[in-house]
């Protein structure tokens, strides 16, 4: 999986580091138990700071995305916490009243939703 960062975006780094796995694990680009590049390798190869990388796989291991340990480093281990269901909610009625706000409409915004799922990989039945 190939990372992409805008260093002219008001995204700060580290979350533009973590929102690119997110979407490479739902788009099928990356895999549960896929090792990720070291927080050094990582940043040496954008030129930033290890620190900003080591902060975007915090928060993925604290996310249950990642495994972070000394002899196997960043590891995709997908966990689903426990209140994740709920917190997604929230976050999902934030976005979703923004677009209210703003002048969409359920029928776009719904459109808009399926648009957006169609690129994800959808898991298979366990």
């Amino acid at each position: 999986m190939e990372l992409f960062l805008d260093i002219n975006s008001d995204l700060p780094l580290y979350q533009q580091i973590r929102n690119q796995v997110i979407l490479g694990l739902a788009e099928g680009e990356l895999r549960n138990h896929e090792t990720l590049p070291s927080t050094r390798q990582l940043a040496a190869d954008f030129g930033i700071n290890f620190h900003t990388v080591n902060k975007a796989y915090d928060m993925l291991r604290q996310e249950g995305i990642l495994s972070v340990n000394r002899k196997t480093g960043a590891v995709v281990a997908i966990q689903s916490p426990p209140d994740f269901r709920g917190r997604w909610r929230e976050s999902a009625r934030i976005w979703l009243a923004e677009a209210v706000v703003k002048g969409l409409g359920k029928d776009e915004i719904l459109a808009e939703c399926e648009a957006l799922m169609s690129a994800f990989c959808q898991p298979e039945p366990e």
